[in-house]
C-alpha cells in the first residue's frame, strides 16, 4: 500500500517552487516552504500569495479555500525546519553542486525514511543522489509550468531508486489530480530533450536571419496550433535557463549539435536579454515580469507597411491542379473576391473539382459561416478550363499539381510563354526548392512559393517564400494578396522544409528516436508533449495523421540538404514505412487504427 504524505516539504520559492507549494497545499498536504533568507522568503510568500489571489479573481478559488491554502503552509528559513516532514522537493536553480550541496544537507537534516525529491529539468538525478547516504530515496519529480495548472509530473527514477518510493511517488501524483510519466535519469527526460533542440532550431533561424521572430512564432503557432511560438516560449522559460537547459543536455545526451545552444542565447544572456523576467528578451516587454510586448527596434510595422506600398494589383487568379489543395485554394480566392480561373486536364477534372468547392461551399452555408448569397457569388467568379492558355490575361497564377520537380518546371516553362510580363508565378510545394522551379522561367524575379496548408480554407498560415532571385515587389505582393485572403503570410527563405516542416519534423523524428530507444512509451511521450508542453496532439498521434511515409520523405529532404546528423531519419521510422505501417491511411502506424 502506497504511503501516506501528511506534510511535505519544499526548498526554492521561486515561481516554480511557489507553484509547487500551491499544488501540495491545494490537495490539503501541510507544506514547510523554505528559503534561504528573510527577503528570498517573502518574494517567496509573494509569489504564492499572488497566485492565489489571481485565481480567486479569476473564480478558479473560492476564497476560504485560498485562506484555508495559505493556513497550511508555513514558512521557514533555513533548512532544519523541515527535520520532520514526510518529502522534500528541492527546486532551486538549475545548477549541480548547488544541488548536491541541498541534498547533503538535506541527508543530514531529515528522517531516514523520508523521500528527497528534486525538480531538476535537465540535470542527472543520480549525479545529485550520490551526494546523499540514502541514493534508493531520491528521485525526481519534475512539475512543468506553472504547476497548478500543467497536468504533467515526469517522475525520474535512477539505477538505485527504490521501486517503493516510485510507487510511492506515483500514488501521489494521482493525488494531487496529476498525470505523471515515470521514466528513466536521461538528459532533458522526455519533454525537455523533445522540446528544447526544437527551440534551438527555431533560435538559430533567427540567428541566420532566415525569418523575423514574428513570422517564425506566428509559423508554429498558425501551422502546427502550437500555444506559443518558440521565440516567445524561450522568453517565458528564461533565455538563462533555457541556456543551461541546453548546455546540460549537449553535455550529458552525446553531445548532439541540436542541443548545443546557439551563439546568440549565450550572448543575449550576458547582455542581460533574459526574456520576460529582465523585460526584454527575444522581444520588449511593458516591464520585467509582465507578458505584454510592446513595440521596439526590431518590430516590423514599418517594413510591412512599406511592403504592401510596393506591392503589384491582383484581381484576376489562374489556379492549376485538380487535387484537394488545388480546391481549397479556388475556394479561398474565389471567397476573398478574386476572379478565378481554374485549370485541370480535361473537362472531366473539371467537373469534380467544380463540385467539390460547391460542396465545400454549402457546407459553409450549413454551418452559418457563408450566406447563399454569398456561395452564389464566389462560385460566379469562377471560370472552369482545360487548357493553359486561357491564363494569359490573369495577374498571379498559383500552382498545385503533384511534387514532382519535373513536372512543376515543365509547368512553369509553359506558364512563362503564356502569361503576360508582370505576372506572379506561384508554387505551393512544401518540399521542393522554389529556385528549381524559378529558373525553368526567364522570370524568376516574378516567381514565389505560396505554401497554403491543408485544408486550405480553413488554415490560417501561407509560407511565402522567396528565393535568391525573387524580387521586393513579389514578396509585397504575396503577402500584401495572403493579408487580403484572411492569412497571415510569413516570408522566410528557400530552404528545404521552409519553417514549419523544419521545425516540426526533427522534433517528430526525435521523438521515433526515443522510442526506438525504449526510454519510453509512445503514449507517455504523447502524453508528456500534451500535458507538459500543451500541445494539441502528441508526436506519434500527428505522425499517424501525417502519415509516416510523408514524415520520412520530409525528414530525407532536410538531412539532405542540411547534412545534420541529428537530422538522419531514425531507422524505426524507415522500417515501419518498408513495412506498410504507413500511419492512419494504412489503418497501422504507431498504433493500430484498423478497428477505429
Amino acid at each position: 500500500m502506497a504511503r501516506e504524505f501528511t506534510s511535505v516539504g519544499v526548498v526554492g520559492l521561486g515561481t516554480m517552487g511557489a507553484g509547487i507549494v500551491e499544488v501540495f497545499a491545494r490537495n490539503g498536504i501541510d507544506v514547510v516552504a523554505v528559503e534561504i533568507s528573510e527577503a528570498a522568503l517573502e518574494r517567496g510568500r509573494a509569489n504564492l500569495t499572488g497566485s492565489t489571489d489571481r485565481a480567486v479573481a479569476k473564480g478558479k478559488l473560492a476564497a476560504a479555500d485560498r485562506d484555508a491554502l495559505l493556513s497550511r503552509v508555513h514558512f521557514q528559513v533555513g533548512l532544519d525546519a523541515l527535520h520532520a516532514v514526510d518529502l522534500v522537493i528541492e527546486a532551486v536553480p538549475e545548477h549541480l553542486d548547488l544541488k548536491q550541496r541541498i541534498f547533503a544537507e538535506l541527508d543530514r537534516v531529515c528522517k531516514p525514511e523520508a523521500i528527497l525529491a528534486t525538480n531538476t529539468s535537465s540535470l542527472s538525478v543520480t549525479e545529485i543522489s550520490v551526494a546523499t547516504t540514502r541514493p534508493n530515496q531520491v528521485i525526481g519529480i519534475h512539475f512543468f509550468n506553472p504547476a497548478p495548472v500543467m497536468k504533467l509530473v515526469e517522475v525520474v527514477r535512477t539505477v538505485v531508486t527504490s521501486a517503493e518510493v516510485v510507487a510511492d511517488v506515483e500514488a501521489l501524483c494521482e493525488r494531487l489530480g496529476k498525470v505523471d510519466v515515470t521514466i528513466s535519469d536521461r538528459a532533458g527526460f522526455i519533454a525537455n530533450a523533445l522540446l528544447f533542440g526544437y527551440l534551438n532550431h527555431a533560435v538559430s533561424m533567427f540567428e541566420g536571419r532566415y525569418a523575423t521572430r514574428e513570422d517564425i512564432d506566428a509559423a508554429m503557432k498558425l501551422g502546427c496550433g502550437l500555444p506559443m511560438g518558440p521565440l516567445a516560449l524561450m522568453d517565458l522559460i528564461g533565455l538563462d535557463t533555457a541556456y543551461e537547459i541546453l548546455d546540460t543536455m549537449y553535455r550529458r545526451g552525446g553531445r548532439d549539435r541540436r542541443h548545443a545552444p546557439v551563439p546568440l542565447i549565450k550572448q543575449m544572456v550576458t547582455a542581460g536579454l533574459l526574456g520576460r523576467k529582465s523585460g526584454r528578451g527575444f522581444y520588449t516587454y511593458e516591464r520585467p515580469g509582465s507578458p505584454v510586448v510592446v513595440p521596439d527596434d526590431q518590430t516590423p510595422v514599418a517594413a510591412q507597411a512599406a511592403l504592401a506600398d510596393g506591392a503589384r494589383a491582383i484581381a484576376k487568379v489562374g489556379v492549376v491542379g485538380s487535387g484537394t489543395m488545388a480546391t481549397g485554394i479556388i475556394e479561398v480566392f474565389a471567397k476573398a473576391g478574386y476572379e478565378v480561373v481554374s485549370v485541370t486536364r480535361g473537362a472531366e477534372k473539371s467537373a469534380k473539382v467544380f463540385e467539390a468547392v460547391k460542396t465545400s461551399l454549402n457546407k459553409g452555408v450549413v454551418r452559418g459561416k457563408l450566406s447563399e448569397a454569398d456561395r452564389d457569388a464566389a462560385l460566379g467568379r469562377i471560370n472552369w478550363s482545360a487548357v493553359l492558355e486561357h491564363l494569359a490575361d490573369v495577374d498571379l497564377v498559383v500552382e498545385a499539381v503533384v511534387e514532382e520537380l519535373s513536372v512543376k518546371k515543365a509547368l512553369f516553362a509553359s506558364l512563362d510563354e503564356i502569361c503576360k510580363p508582370g505576372v506572379l508565378l506561384a508554387t505551393t510545394t512544401s518540399s521542393l526548392p522554389v529556385i528549381d522551379v524559378a529558373m525553368a522561367t526567364q522570370r524568376p524575379a516574378d516567381v514565389v512559393g505560396l505554401h497554403f496548408f491543408n485544408p486550405a480554407p480553413v488554415m490560417p498560415l501561407v509560407e511565402v517564400v522567396q528565393t535568391i532571385r525573387t524580387s521586393g515587389e513579389t514578396t509585397a505582393t504575396a503577402r500584401a494578396v495572403c493579408a487580403t485572403l484572411g492569412k497571415t503570410g510569413v516570408v522566410c527563405g528557400d530552404r528545404s522544409g521552409f519553417i514549419v516542416n523544419a521545425l516540426l519534423f526533427p522534433y517528430l523524428n526525435d521523438a521515433v528516436k526515443m522510442l526506438e530507444a525504449s526510454y519510453s512509451t509512445a503514449d507517455d511521450i504523447d502524453y508528456a508533449m500534451k500535458l507538459g508542453c500543451g500541445y494539441p496532439m502528441g508526436p506519434f498521434e500527428l505522425l499517424d495523421v501525417v502519415g509516416l511515409d510523408v514524415s520520412l520523405a520530409i525528414q530525407r529532404e532536410l538531412y539532405l540538404e542540411l547534412r545534420e546528423p541529428g537530422f538522419a531519419p531514425a531507422p524505426l521510422l524507415e522500417h515501419l514505412v518498408t513495412a506498410g505501417y504507413l500511419g492512419r491511411k494504412s489503418g497501422r502506424g504507431f498504433r493500430d487504427h484498423t478497428n477505429r
